[in-house]
């Protein structure tokens, strides 16, 4: 017999959690997503690393340096490095605050096809922004790690002394979760900052207006999306391009566009616009853009206007494009999404702590210090018992313990004062010293006053917020605009609006056929069996209402209906909405804007109702609406009409009455029943209801009733009534 094997089947979920959770884990915390200083591990990797090359107060130095040195903290590979180094360049205009000083060709933000140069022919330094961002990172204010080789040490985190995580822009995308952070005026968040350390219940709205983008263009003020942004950290908000209109030429020149676009991507829906005839306006489109800055012209036709023509652009191209806000944030190492009150608490929380072991190192450092000079003046009481110690003494090793027992000093003062130049072993020299110690005292009441009070931490980093915005913050790049001032279209205002017919069949066909085709050609062409059960007059931009025998609403515009001549058979309606198994559409409402008239619904059970049209308007763009009328008894017949008609009620057992609608209740909301039209008995029920056009040519007078529940008359003339 040979040997039993045996295999042991893992479970995904095990599986996943063994290989797939690191995974996931490391993209989203070393990766993708930005903590509290407001950078990636890349970026802080590379800017430590220039910061280290001595490059904050040096001159440039090659690209190709820079990122080699950054490869002993990164080691991702040159091209990644360089293309995050490019991101923080003042040359490629990708953020508000830009770290690095560039020279040489970095690309644009606002290019797709712009090609950065490569590394050995571009320049970089830190700007001194930088400064801030490094600010006393030797005196322990931030955790350092071992770097992946365990040669070097890195920071955690850079001790920024402003809120950069709001201040540049941030996206990325991780494992299941990611961020897209707006930015904000610099001078404008440390406003709102230092107001925040003040009142943490302050309306930051006051200070921080709406986001600012390094390229410019117009943000689109709404206060309710706005405030939504500030308090949740989710959101959008749309940004549109500015222009200019320059008369001589009759040409628009485009000098500012969204931050989430590019030139090339414009261009481009302008062209296919063009080509497909919805834009006619346009002779010639030219990107001008140049050392002077970002420029496209658009070439117009005679009498084109170019503030209507814009109108249309913004809504058809990304010349107006929206921004979706996800402040989403490492925080101790777990991810959330915050408003920016929550990330300033946060951001606070950090630069206290940094303030604080700040403190702590100056007060051990000036304390070592104190404890010497302390050691100094004991030697001051006589010099030359010291030189004497010294010198009698026969072996080197010997003297700092001679000098401890002589002096009744520690191992540290007597290190200290051994190693005192003999120039400097004169009452002159020490007096200076220990003089000394009075100016550490007060500095060390004043640093340990300072270490216990968090409200003295607060006022120091507002005072360091203050000297921040006065020395590097700048006007608003981002003009704001109110959005009741702008006039926007819809893609509807581009869809040409024409008289249309509008035919359901029994088997759920639906036609739209424009006048002008059927006067062409009148004669319908149905599925074998099939026939016309409805007809009724619209425009291409009504809105159509289906009402169905489940008593849903499908709501379609006509424009979405296909274009159709007599000869076809039409859209089948199972393929434009999704009824329900076994839902049939039994009668079409053709409605304008003002949602006029009502609908007059008759059942079985011999009930009539009114309902208001407009009790089916929706603010929504819902495409289904449920339990939209009675539905106790088969719907029998709708009617729309705006002004009350003559109608005759048909029972099945061949008897008839002729009422006004006047005479029939309004409802005041959609399930109304109404009231009894007419009676019925168990063998009998309402079978029809007959307008004008169905009797007309007919004497139906006799069978008028001037009230209701109205009384029944038999006809004999069932042919004529055209049943």
């Amino acid at each position: 017999m040979g040997e039993k094997t045996t295999t042991i089947a893992e479970k995904i979920t095990d599986t996943l959690k063994k290989n797939y959770m690191p995974y996931a884990m490391s993209v989203i915390v070393s990766r993708a997503i930005p903590e509290i200083d407001g950078f990636k591990p890349a970026h802080r990797k590379l800017l430590y690393t220039m910061y280290k090359m001595g490059l904050l107060k040096g001159g440039r130095t090659k690209s190709a340096n820079i990122v080699g040195q950054t490869m002993r903290l990164n080691p991702h590979g040159d091209q990644a490095i360089y293309e995050t180094m490019v991101r923080l360049t003042t040359g490629c205009e990708s953020l508000l605050v830009p770290f690095i000083d560039s020279k040489g060709n970095f690309g644009k933000q606002y290019s797709r096809d712009m090609a950065y140069a490569a590394p050995r022919y571009t320049e970089a330094k830190l700007e001194e922004i930088c400064e801030e961002l490094f600010k006393d990172i030797d005196k322990d204010t931030v955790d350092f790690v071992d770097n992946y080789d365990g040669t070097m040490k890195e920071p955690l985190l850079l001790p920024a002394t402003f809120p950069n995580i709001i201040v540049n822009p941030n996206q990325g995308i991780a494992v299941g979760m990611a961020n897209n952070i707006c930015s904000f005026n610099l001078k404008e968040v440390c406003q709102a900052t230092i107001a925040y350390l003040e009142d943490e219940k302050v309306d930051i709205s006051k200070y921080i207006k709406a986001p600012d983008f390094p390229t410019g263009g117009n943000i689109i003020y709404n206060a309710e999306e706005m405030k939504e942004i500030f308090e949740t950290g989710r959101g959008s908000f749309r940004i549109r391009a500015v222009y200019n209109y320059d008369k001589k030429s009759n040409a628009i020149e485009i000098t500012e566009i969204p931050y989430t676009t590019t030139v090339e991507a414009i261009i481009e829906k302008l062209v296919s616009l063009i080509k497909a005839g919805k834009i006619r306006e346009i002779n010639d489109i030219r990107d001008e853009t140049d050392l002077g800055g970002l420029k496209i012209t658009l070439d117009l036709k005679r009498s084109t206007d170019p503030d209507e023509l814009m109108r249309k652009l913004y809504s058809l191209t990304p010349l107006e494009d929206s921004f979706n806000c996800n402040f989403n944030i490492l925080v101790d190492g777990h991810p959330r999404v915050m408003g920016i009150k929550e990330i300033l608490y946060e951001w606070t929380k950090f630069r206290i702590n940094c303030i604080r072991r700040r403190t702590q190192y100056d007060i051990n450092k000036k304390s070592e210090k104190r404890h010497l000079l302390l050691g100094l003046e004991k030697i001051l009481l006589d010099i030359d018992k010291a030189i004497k110690i010294i010198r009698e003494t026969e072996k080197e090793k010997e003297v700092i313990a001679n000098l401890m027992k002589g002096f009744n000093i520690d191992e540290v003062q007597a290190e200290y004062v051994a190693e005192i130049k003999l120039r400097n072993l004169n009452k002159e020299y020490i007096l200076n010293r220990t003089k000394e110690i009075e100016s550490i005292d007060k500095e060390l009441k004043a640093l340990n006053a300072l270490l216990k009070d968090e409200k003295k931490i607060k006022k120091v980093i507002a005072q360091e917020l203050e000297m921040v915005a006065k020395k590097y913050g700048r006007p608003r790049k981002s003009k704001i605009i109110s959005e009741e001032k702008i006039e926007t279209l819809s893609k509807e205002d581009f869809i040409d609006d024409y008289n249309v017919k509008i035919f359901l069949t029994r088997q759920q066909y639906i036609k739209k056929i424009s006048l002008v085709s059927l006067r062409a050609y009148s004669t319908q062409e149905l599925k074998e069996g099939d026939e016309i059960i409805q007809e009724i007059e619209a425009t291409n931009k009504s809105e159509l209402l289906l009402f169905s025998d489940k008593q849903n609403v499908y709501k379609i515009k006509a424009y979405e209906l296909e274009d159709t001549k007599a000869s076809s058979l039409g859209d089948f309606i199972p393929n434009i909405v999704e009824l329900e198994e076994g839902e049939n559409i039994i009668f079409v409402a053709a409605a304008s804007d003002k949602y006029e008239g009502d609908l007059l619904f008759a059942f079985e059970n011999g009930k009539l109702v009114k309902i208001p049209l407009r009790l089916y308007e929706t603010k929504q763009n819902r495409r289904k609406l449920i339990n939209c009328f009675y539905g106790r008894s088969k719907c029998v017949a709708i009617l729309h009409i705006t002004e009350d008609i003559d109608i005759l009620l048909k029972r099945s057992d061949n008897k008839v009455a002729l009422i006004n609608t006047s005479l029939v209740v309004k409802g005041n909301n959609k399930k109304a029943a109404g009231n009894q039209a007419v009676k019925v008995t168990k063998k009998s029920r309402l079978e029809a209801v007959l307008t004008v056009e169905d009797f007309s040519g007919n004497d139906v007078e006799q069978y008028r009733a001037t009230s209701i529940p109205a009384k029944v008359q038999s006809i004999y003339t069932q042919i004529e009534l055209n049943i």
